[in-house]
């Protein structure tokens, strides 16, 4: 029996590794800090840092990853376990030879174009191979020791009625908002596996929140001329994202995938609080600091678990979205695939229809492509649109799609698919009428 004394002793132990730990997590993940003239989080000033000053070694680093990630199902026989997993195995060999052929400088003149294999190994593959790994060990702080579940308990009024998962995903969505969508998978996947999301609401997170950074944002502001209107672009973006999330959530696919953990684990739903907010939300922090693993033993886990991941994503970043950056650029395909978004960008008066609709549909291959595609034109609403679908579209081939079934969350291809055109129709619904009012 504890003597108050040694409960005051365990209080102030556990206040102490809550705050420092949660501080270190928030602080690098969400807290953006000037450096160098560079405004970001201070994890991505580390990537940068890293890139800046390993020139030569990091991409012979990020090819390690592709080679172990490209070998690692043949050894462990996984690349038998479905036949989507068959493909994707094959696939990588292709990605390990593009790989390849970047780090050494040679291949076809089509692959060695600025805009095909370097953007896709310089502007993807390095980024996600350092941020992922990295943001793991960091992502132990914010996760393990009652972070997510105290914050939990402020927004279950919030989340559960409106996107339909608990109050602890608000971690997931801000941590994609600020900092990457592989991370927010990463902290998802993570997350589903320990029993604390089902299988529904993994799903939702991964294919509703992961979206791309305000980083990203600010890339595609700069490419379509939207600096002078950055407030007004991020914050509509930012509304749009999550309006589309809260109505995709309601309808298939999304809301038939089983509402159920993941299979042999055992869930750990978030207990729903209706009073006494701040007690029961450190009561919930507290207990997960008592479950909660050595920091040496989580950080190890979480490093272990983002070397995983990325070995999984690299090759199928080098080969699915090749695939799909050849097909934007040599097909007709997503001429045919736009037709299917002219209706409603008609509808709701969308400048240039035919351009927006085939504009919205390459952001299928990859999230940038709409914004190459009207660079340059001279309506301010159709150029602000098409940047909201590149961040609201959420699911691209290019990365996040390979970053989706590197994880245990239960989306099929087919799904993510329709998913996917579901969030650009209504992407283009919601945000026409919204910029048309604002600008």
């Amino acid at each position: 029996m504890n003597t108050p004394q040694t409960t005051a002793h365990t209080n102030r132990g556990d206040v102490l590794r809550f705050v420092l730990y949660s501080a270190i997590g928030i602080f690098m993940f969400f807290v953006p800090i000037t450096l160098g003239g560079k405004s970001t989080i201070p994890l991505d000033h580390i990537v940068t840092w890293l890139r800046d000053h390993l020139t030569a070694a990091v991409p012979y680093y990020a090819l390690a990853l592709i080679l172990a990630g490209t070998v690692f199902p043949f050894v462990t026989g996984g690349w038998r376990a479905s036949p989507v997993k068959t493909v994707f195995a094959f696939m990588n060999i292709l990605g390990l030879v593009v790989g390849c052929a970047m780090v050494f400088g040679v291949g076809p003149e089509w692959l060695m174009a600025k805009d095909m294999g370097p953007f896709l190994f310089n502007s993807l593959v390095i980024p996600v191979g350092l941020i992922v790994p990295i943001g793991a060990v960091f992502l132990a702080l914010l996760i393990g020791y009652g972070l997510m579940e105290f914050i939990g308990v402020f927004l279950q009024p919030v989340m559960r009625p409106v996107w339909r998962t608990p109050g602890r995903s608000a971690i997931d969505a801000v941590a994609s908002f600020v900092g990457s969508y592989s991370l927010g998978l990463l902290l998802t996947d993570r997350v589903y596996r320990e029993g604390r999301y089902t299988s529904r609401e993994a799903a939702i997170i991964a294919t509703g929140f992961s979206t791309v950074s305000a980083s990203f944002m600010v890339i595609v502001a700069k490419a379509l001329d939207l600096m002078e209107h950055w407030l007004l672009y991020f914050w509509l973006a930012l509304a749009v994202t999550f309006v589309v999330t809260a109505i995709t959530v309601r309808i298939p696919p999304l809301s038939r995938v089983p509402d159920e953990p993941l299979p042999g684990v055992a869930h750990q739903p978030e207990k729903p609080v209706t009073g006494r907010r701040f007690h029961h939300a450190w009561v919930e922090a507290r207990q997960a600091l008592h479950c909660a693993p050595s920091l040496y033993r989580n950080v190890w886990e979480n490093l272990r678990d983002g070397l995983k991941m990325a070995m999984s994503i690299l090759p199928s970043i080098l080969s699915i979205g090749l695939l799909g950056l050849v097909l934007a650029r040599y097909t007709p395909i997503f001429d045919w695939l736009g037709y299917l978004f002219v209706p409603f960008a008609w509808v709701v008066g969308l400048p240039e229809p035919l351009l927006a609709g085939k504009a919205s549909a390459t952001g299928i291959a990859e999230m940038f492509l709409p914004a190459t595609l009207v660079a340059g034109e001279d309506s301010l609403t159709l150029r602000l649109v098409i940047a909201i679908v590149c961040v609201s579209a959420i699911i691209f081939f290019s990365a996040l799609v390979p970053s989706i079934l590197a994880t245990k969350i239960p989306v099929s291809i087919g799904a993510l698919v329709v998913i996917w055109f579901e969030r650009v129709a209504l992407s283009i619904l919601i945000a026409t009428p919204l910029v048309r009012l604002l600008t």
